[in-house]
């Protein structure tokens, strides 16, 4: 069965849903957001954690409210949804003019909408429960909103790490390869954007990270692994510090200009754990392809110093740069 629900919702809400699918790479064939798909998988994976938190406040707010003998049953009962469904909701959404989305359902996202409209829909219209869930989803940290998209991937994963079992799989950047692995453990990104799965190769025992959002044709194999306690520690101090790049740690030196201290203090995403600084001179001991990528957002507002690996390969893209400024063309 299929069915098409028209949804109101806040524009800065629809403008957060719309990030959080195209950062987790839910794409049409033409490489458009594919809002509908990101939506079916939120509701399918989150509504009965949603719906679970909700009872349970309404049974502690019950609880509360028996206290008082003056109180009845009824009475409590009302003001207990009068609490949930008016006081309980963020005021980031609630005055905000709306936009209508459209919501096509099938499967298991079927069911989801039809359980709500047969059962939870006593006070509240359609439109305001579908809201308060997407808001009560959005106000959950970001590497936590992964989680419960790819809820079963997780789970299979962190069943195979305690287990120590060897798993295979392909990412949806690297479809055409089949990855064998020893995985170790799960870790959020610095800025808690997303997580990754940090393992080791079942042949050569190098050390790689996937984020698990790519993660794609996942199988947990028969065959158990014998963790190495030297590489857990690697792995372990990679999840603490940078867990989406397993290039190696380089001492570096790095000046930045005013403006580019600025900056520093602005750009978080990635940014590097600074060791020392003395003045507009700042050290750092961090993986060298994640130093490159986050100093190449700076231009001539930071010079590296050393190592001079890293100083001819930021030589190299900014004149690749001027190389395609100069011919005007890609």
């Amino acid at each position: 069965m299929t069915e098409k629900y028209k949804i109101y919702i806040p524009k800065e809400m629809k403008s957060r849903l719309l990030n959080d699918a195209e950062l987790f790479e839910f794409t049409k064939k033409d490489g458009s957001i594919n809002l509908n798909a990101f939506l079916k998988e939120l509701l399918i994976n989150y509504f009965d954690e949603y719906r679970d938190k909700k009872a349970t406040l309404l049974s502690t707010i019950l609880a509360d409210l028996s206290e008082f003998p003056s109180i009845s049953r009824t009475d409590a009962n009302a003001i207990a949804d009068k609490i949930i469904n008016t006081y309980m909701k963020s005021d980031k959404y609630r005055t905000e003019r709306t936009t209508a989305i459209t919501l096509t359902v099938s499967g298991r996202s079927f069911d989801v909408m039809k359980s709500i409209e047969n059962n939870l829909l006593t006070d509240i219209s359609l439109s305001q429960y579908i809201n308060d869930l997407f808001s009560s989803y959005l106000s959950i940290a970001r590497d936590k909103r992964e989680m419960i998209i790819f809820r079963n991937t997780f789970e299979e994963l962190n069943e195979a790490i305690q287990s120590k079992r060897i798993i295979t799989f392909s990412t949806s950047t690297v479809k055409d390869l089949i990855f064998e692995v020893n995985p170790y453990l799960i870790a959020a990104s610095k800025e808690e954007q997303c997580n990754y799965l940090l393992c080791t190769d079942v042949i050569n025992q190098t050390i790689h990270t996937y984020r698990v959002s790519r993660i794609t044709a996942l199988y947990t194999t028969s065959k158990c692994y014998i963790p190495d306690e030297a590489l857990r520690q690697q792995i372990l101090e990679i999840a603490q510090k940078n867990p989406q790049s397993t290039s190696k740690y380089i001492d570096a030196v790095v000046k930045l200009t005013d403006r580019g201290v600025h900056k520093f203090r602005m750009i978080v995403k990635n940014r590097p754990d600074v060791q020392k600084k003395e003045g507009n001179t700042y050290y750092f001991n961090w993986p060298k392809f994640a130093l490159e990528d986050y100093f190449h957002r700076f231009g001539y507002d930071a010079l590296i110093i050393s190592p001079e690996e890293c100083r001819e390969s930021m030589k190299r893209f900014y004149g690749r740069s001027l190389d395609v400024y100069m011919k005007n063309r890609l």
